[in-house]
């Protein structure tokens, strides 16, 4: 089975400033380093990826978009900013994520096909996002958890790769992420990110394993996943409560990164990985 290696490319340390300590600040030189690390491991494999990237990220450091690219990887669009798209106008998001494919295009010369929402945030209440993707050129989306979760999830979303009609003569086809539900509950384990980062990885082969007996596997993680550098986030302006509850968070998004690139290095050993685009490719043409 072919699964999907996706790689969401964020600069963490700018996302979590401003989105737990309310602080803005640029985009940090780590995401370059903590990119390059993947790439260097995806090389040393002779593994191909898709990387979905941030408008802002592209803006601020082009040479690492073209690298990426040079390397042979897919390219796709995570959003410019990482606003999860309920916090956005259709308005806005239109703009965003035109925005972030006319600077990643031009980068590269070649058409841009497929996008992943910031915090998988297509849910049914912003479903006419889609809409606005295939209105704007894009061939698919990677971006809805078919489970229920606090913070995103379409429920009873289809676990398979499917073509979505928008009405109008408009469709898009969509990879849902991948999960294995959980009993008991209404939410599911997802194949990477944190799930992989805080679990042992005994539980995410077996997930994976058990996932592509009947469909290709999504797997994703965020460079910031793998790096080692701590960049200083000022807390000096939130109250006691607020600075325990930021370092509650800040352990959840950063912690155990130690642990992952054993964890990676294993799962291009165990699984064959290519791109969204291939794995797409090979569901429209089975064998």
């Amino acid at each position: 089975m072919l699964n999907a290696l996706t790689i969401d490319v964020e600069d963490g340390w700018s996302i979590l400033s401003r989105d737990v300590l309310s602080r803005e600040i640029e985009v940090t030189q780590t995401v370059v380093k903590d990119t390059e690390s993947i790439l260097g491991i995806l090389s040393e494999r002779g593994v191909k990826a898709t990387f979905f990237i941030l408008g802002n990220v592209a803006a601020k450091f082009p040479s690492l978009i073209k690298h990426i690219a040079d390397k042979g990887h897919e390219l796709g669009i995570h959003g410019f900013s990482h606003k999860q798209i309920f916090r956005l106008t259709e308005k806005e998001f239109r703009c965003e994520v035109k925005k972030s494919k006319d600077t990643i295009e031009n980068l590269i010369s070649s058409p841009v096909l497929g996008y992943r929402a910031p915090a998988f945030s297509i849910v049914p209440e912003t479903s006419w996002s889609l809409r606005i993707l295939a209105e704007e050129g894009f061939k698919y989306d990677s971006s809805i958890a078919p489970c229920k979760n606090p913070r995103y999830g379409w429920k009873d979303f289809s676990k398979d790769i499917c073509r979505v009609d928008l009405g109008n003569g408009l469709s898009i086809v969509e990879v849902p992420m991948s999960l294995m539900p959980v009993p008991m509950t209404n939410r599911g384990f997802l194949t990477g990110g944190g799930y992989l980062r805080h679990f042992p990885y005994l539980i995410s082969y077996t997930v994976i394993k058990h996932i592509q007996r009947t469909r290709p596997v999504i797997v994703y993680i965020h460079p910031y996943e793998l790096g080692e550098e701590v960049v200083f986030l000022s807390m000096k302006h939130l109250s006691t409560v607020s600075r325990w509850r930021a370092l509650c968070r800040l352990r959840m998004g950063i912690g155990n990164r130690h642990t992952m690139p054993a964890k990676l290095l294993k799962l291009l050993s165990a699984f064959e990985f290519g791109t969204v685009k291939q794995v797409i490719d090979k569901w429209a043409t089975p064998e």
